[in-house]
């Protein structure tokens, strides 16, 4: 167990190894100085060190936090007389900035640095830079030239800002063990080179550090303007509106107006916190200039407090002596506080940093036989990956969209089934094509029937309309397994990218080279349907019974068309008889004559049309002009027949004639369409069709259910089980180990930062041991 004295100092060990690593996950107990430009905060620096030794000018002179870290050095010490310049300095450091800050300084810079000769009295104080260690600074002067100069190679030199730290350690017997850090000044407005957005740059810097629960916030106003308008009060109570994290600092208490003091302000009356208030006397622009000792600013201070008539009742409180003493005991307090926490978090990042590492797999050297194990362990996981993302089997299921075996299954039923199902067998058949097709087929001579080669010839071009949506469904099929076949990597097998993409490109050449067979059978699966027209299906339309449904249906339309003329014959009777009792009444008597036997002409002749009009209705029924009632004579297809050699011998020779001389009696000489067609070419043409019909839902049917059970023959399954095959025999060779298990350069570089942090934890935890 440590002393109390020890707690500053090992945060300070701390710092060094957690921003050595340039990583801030761990938060520290510190002290950040916030203020507004010219508020003093240099000035009591200075004075807590008792050295001139930060930049000072116009505008911006803090553009990166500067990490300062004080280390009281006893007198008798032996680090004092027992240290020697490094030789090689300017290597070493050039190495280091270069590692540390991806930037390399010139050595030449280095050169002029320990070119420099050092007093020959070694002096108990100097100051040591983080960025060039083994490197002393007796000369303050020297210190603030290197601020400077660290600040123009990180933020350049047209007054940017950068949250890169830069950390300062001054050893010294006349200083307390302190650690604060300086950010830079608020500004409200850009002045000169200044960015535009500067007061956001600035402020979201303050507020990267002094959100942070264990730091504790040196809020520095100057006396001599209203702490209403502090800006640094301000920033704090954002952070901290309880104000149990806040010091107070009032500057420049020399510079009030006469008759007005800061009492209240300093009783904490008007702003009240927890930790106070503290008032110091800063050094004037006359007395740097003039380059008076800090030692006679700080008696001359003591002096001020004492003397004053309002503040000498609390002159033990003020000064800078006493801030220094106040921040010695609220930062041990505070890292007393906080240690127990800041060692469990450690833990977890020692345990998260662990799993990390263990993630980037084992970088250690293997045999060859390892080697061997591993790829065949990575072939082995990559093939069983890819035949359960198919089987559905997979545990990585993705449950925003259809993948794998589901997916293959929605292209089948979904994709595939309507897309057979939108095709009209008979949309691109004209009845021209089709009269045309029956005379070609039957030669010089005239036929009794529609030939069967007609049929034939119609129905083999249709059946190839099912083509182009059977090779669309191998296409999407093939299409999901190349996806499959992308995402069955793992994130051990992202280690090595030359092995995944060899995988996948194994994989992909087993697909495409089982694409052309499948492919291929599915196309002779069209010419096998199309090859012979079985016209003896059991599920094939009868053409008797097709002729029988039509004369049925005619007597049916006859039927109804007979007693509608009855019903009009009926009216224009009683109509005829309430005219003879009119003219009767009016003293006409009734005429047979001439006009009589005209009335009776024109009763027949209407009754004659009421019987045309119906046979024309069966007519148009059966030829075709009644769509609603010919879809349903096509859905006809689905029934059972007898089946028979000859369907076209089937339909007797009476119900031919019988719609023959339906087709004269109706008195018209030609479908209204096709005005050139005979009765027999109209009956032809819609039995052709209404057969084509049939016969395309048969095969339509059979191919919907075959091309899937292709698919999964010839592509799916045999890529199933002859994928793991293929991998071993194609990159299980010795000569392509060394070339497979190459990693990937960012993994390497990911794995070796998280092997730094996690060396960086262990030391931090280490020290932390120390004290508790």
């Amino acid at each position: 167990m440590a002393s109390l004295e020890d707690l500053i100092p090992t945060v300070n060990k701390l710092q060094d190894v957690i921003y050595d690593a340039g990583i801030d996950t761990l938060d520290l107990p510190v002290l950040a100085v916030i203020g507004s430009q010219s508020s003093g905060k240099s000035s009591i620096l200075e004075t807590l060190v008792g050295k001139d030794f930060l930049p000072r000018g116009t505008g911006i002179v803090t553009r990166r936090p500067l990490i300062l870290q004080l280390v009281n050095l006893p007198v008798d010490s032996p680090l004092i007389n027992n240290y020697v310049e490094p030789q090689t300095a300017s290597q070493s450091l050039s190495q280091n900035l270069g590692e540390e800050w991806g930037e390399g300084r010139s050595s030449e810079h280095y050169s002029r640095l320990n070119s420099k000769d050092k007093s020959s009295t070694v002096s108990d104080q100097w100051g040591e830079f983080l960025h060039m260690p083994g490197r002393r600074f007796y000369d303050f002067d020297q210190i603030k030239q290197e601020i400077e100069n660290e600040t123009a190679r990180i933020a350049g030199k047209n007054k940017g800002i950068s949250r890169i730290p830069i950390n300062l350690k001054i050893y010294s017997p006349h200083v307390l063990n302190l650690t604060l850090i300086d950010l830079p000044g608020i500004t409200k407005v850009p002045i000169g080179e200044q960015p535009a957005d500067i007061e956001k740059q600035i402020r979201n810097l303050i507020l990267e550090y002094v959100a942070k629960p264990n730091c504790i916030m040196l809020a520095v106003c100057p006396a001599n303007i209203d702490l209403v308008n502090s800006e640094s009060l301000k920033l704090a109570r954002e952070v901290d509106p309880q104000g149990k994290r806040t010091i107070g600092v009032i500057t420049k208490l020399d510079l009030m107006d006469s008759g007005t003091n800061a009492l209240d302000i300093l009783s904490g009356k008007v702003y009240p916190l927890k930790l106070g208030f503290v008032g110091v006397v800063n050094r004037s622009q006359q007395d740097i200039q003039e380059k008076r000792s800090i030692d006679d600013s700080l008696l001359r201070e003591e002096e001020y407090f004492a003397k004053h008539p309002f503040y000498r009742t609390i002159s033990t409180r003020c000064g800078t002596k006493f801030l220094a003493k106040k921040l010695n005991q609220v930062l041990l307090a505070h890292i007393r506080e906080k240690l127990p926490d800041i060692k469990a978090r450690l833990n977890t990042l020692i345990g998260q940093t662990e799993q990390e590492l263990a993630s980037y797999g084992d970088c250690s050297a293997t045999t060859q036989e390892n080697k061997a194990a591993l790829i065949l362990q990575m072939m082995n996981r990559f093939a069983t990956n890819f035949v359960s993302s198919i089987e559905g089997t997979s545990s990585d299921i993705s449950t925003k969209e259809l993948c794998g075996g589901a997916r293959i299954y929605y292209i089948y039923n979904n994709i595939f089934g309507n897309s057979l199902n939108s095709i009209n067998p008979t949309s691109n058949l004209s009845v021209s094509d089709i009269r045309t097709a029956i005379r070609n087929s039957t030669g010089p001579r005239p036929s009794l029937f529609v030939p069967e080669l007609a049929f034939d010839l119609l129905v083999k071009p249709q059946i190839k309309l099912l083509q182009d949506p059977a090779l669309r469904c191998v296409e999407l099929v093939y299409e999901e397994l190349m996806k499959i076949c992308h995402n069955c990597g793992t994130p051990a097998l992202a280690r090595y990218p030359k092995l995944q993409s060899r995988l996948i490109e194994v994989v992909s050449d087993l697909l495409r080279e089982r694409l052309g067979p499948t492919r291929s059978y599915v196309e002779s699966l069209i010419d096998i349907h199309r090859a012979f027209i079985n016209t003896n299906h059991p599920g094939f339309l009868s053409a008797t019974e097709a002729m029988a449904d039509i004369v049925e249906t005619r007597k049916k339309k006859l039927e109804v068309a007979s007693r509608a003329a009855d019903l009009k014959r009926k009216r224009k009777d009683a109509d005829g008889s309430s005219s003879a009792m009119s003219e009767a009444k009016n003293g006409i008597s009734p005429r047979i004559d001439s006009d009589s036997t005209m009335a009776t002409s024109d009763t027949e002749s209407d009754d004659e049309k009421d019987t045309k009009q119906s046979k024309d209705s069966f007519l148009n029924y059966f030829f075709g002009k009644d769509q609603r009632k010919g879809e349903q004579l096509s859905d006809m297809g689905d029934k059972k027949s007898i089946a028979t050699d000859n369907y076209f011998s089937e339909v007797p020779e009476y119900l031919q004639m019988e719609a023959l001389q339906i087709r004269e009696a109706s008195g018209e000489q030609g479908n209204a369409e096709h005005p050139e067609l005979t009765e027999k070419e109209e009956l032809e043409c819609e039995l052709i069709k209404r057969l084509i019909v049939s016969y395309f839902g048969i095969v339509r049917e059979m191919i919907q259910d075959q091309i899937p059970k292709a698919v999964m023959c010839f592509l799916v399954n045999f890529c199933k089980e002859e994928v793991q095959n293929r991998l071993v025999s194609r990159l299980y060779k010795e000569t392509l180990f060394e070339e497979l298990l190459m990693e990937d350069q960012n993994l390497a570089q990911d794995r070796a930062k998280c092997l730094k942090i996690l060396d960086t934890y262990r030391k931090a935890s280490l020290i932390i041991g120390d004290i508790l």
